[in-house]
């Protein structure tokens, strides 16, 4: 019988609530780098994009591996709740449920209740593992108490698909202010696996937030902007939560904002500060697969940034929230009055 699920602490302004590579089974290394092998041997023209991603399968390895150990361990009483079908869509969302974010990506699922304790372990080196060492998995666990969460084992884990040899899978953590993914490179040109959702309950503005880093980064390109350049990237907004707020814009679409390849070299220079402080938490390997997706789509010549004020702002606080925004790249960041940002970046745009 499935286990009841324990009442969790909310977010009040959230919509919705809320063994080692050595180890793994050569058939399945030689799944992810067979590809790539064969090609080269053959003589075909992999693209830029197509090499990195085929070279990051390979450094990915220990996630994704202690991923298929995961679903090898799972019963079959297990794998009722647990797994759910790849391309599983629930009415009333705009997209499969394995790319939703926040506690609708999976559901009821609490890791302390529904996986026995070798795979709470498990879980946790893999969580581990997607994180950028120590202060990545400091940021993305949010000072180990997973904000309101509490702990790794309030939040939930579902995989989608099968996580075996030659199907897809991801496997989706989400709790409260958070939905990252381990997945294999199965959602294809795609950056972390589908949509990202992170935040902390304190102001952005606050040192006590994890985030704050990324606050002073973009800041640090505010306060560089002209006069001039402020009336073209500062407008009235209002802030909504959910993955269909970071619709994907394509390539020939009019964005708002400023635009980096008007920006003088000093802020540049901010810019690309900015977007190394963003990518920071997450394993290296996700962080170059953002940068070669933006190179893909043109550039960051093709990135705008625009800030938006909602209520009270002042001289300290000059913004609630930001987006930078291109073709095939959303990071919609709000400061105000905690930190809640969606992320989604692809190179499958038209």
């Amino acid at each position: 019988m499935r286990p009841s699920t324990p009442e969790v602490v909310s977010c009040p302004e959230c919509e919705l609530g809320w063994e080692s590579v050595a180890n793994w089974d050569r058939r399945e290394f030689l799944r992810v780098t067979g590809a790539t092998a064969a090609a080269a041997t053959v003589g075909l023209a992999l693209t830029p994009l197509e090499r990195a991603r085929a070279a990051r399968m390979a450094r990915q390895a220990e996630a994704e591996a202690l991923v298929f150990e995961l679903y090898r361990s799972l019963d079959s009483e297990q794998k009722k709740y647990l797994v759910q079908p790849w391309d599983l869509k629930r009415p009333n969302q705009p997209l499969p449920a394995r790319l939703m974010t926040a506690n609708a990506a999976v559901g009821k699922s609490v890791i302390g209740l529904e996986y026995k304790r070798p795979q709470i372990e498990l879980l946790r080196r893999i969580f581990r593992a997607i994180s950028n060492g120590d202060e990545g998995y400091r940021q993305l666990s949010r000072n180990g108490k997973f904000d309101n969460s509490g702990d790794f084992e309030n939040i939930g884990a579902v995989l989608y698909g099968e996580a075996v040899e030659g199907k897809k899978f991801s496997l989706v953590f989400s709790g409260h202010h958070l939905t990252v993914r381990c997945d294999g490179n199965s959602e294809e040109q795609t950056a972390f696996g589908g949509p990202l959702y992170y935040g902390h309950s304190p102001s952005g503005y606050s040192r006590t937030n994890v985030f704050y880093n990324q606050t002073q980064a973009v800041t640090a390109i505010y306060e560089a902007l002209t006069a001039e350049q402020r009336q073209q990237a500062v407008f009235p907004g209002k802030w909504r939560d959910g993955v269909e707020t970071v619709r994907l814009p394509q390539k020939q679409a009019k964005l708002p904002g400023i635009a980096y390849a008007d920006m003088t070299a000093e802020q540049k220079t901010l810019v690309q500060k900015a977007m190394q402080e963003l990518i920071s938490p997450y394993r290296k390997e996700d962080g170059e697969e953002v940068m070669e997706i933006i190179k893909a789509n043109g550039g960051l010549e093709k990135i705008h940034l625009a800030f938006y004020q909602e209520g009270q702002t002042s001289a300290k606080e000059p913004w609630t929230y930001w987006r930078l925004e291109g073709p095939g790249f959303v990071w919609s960041y709000r400061a105000l009055p905690h930190i809640h940002c969606f992320v989604n970046i692809s190179a499958r745009i038209s």
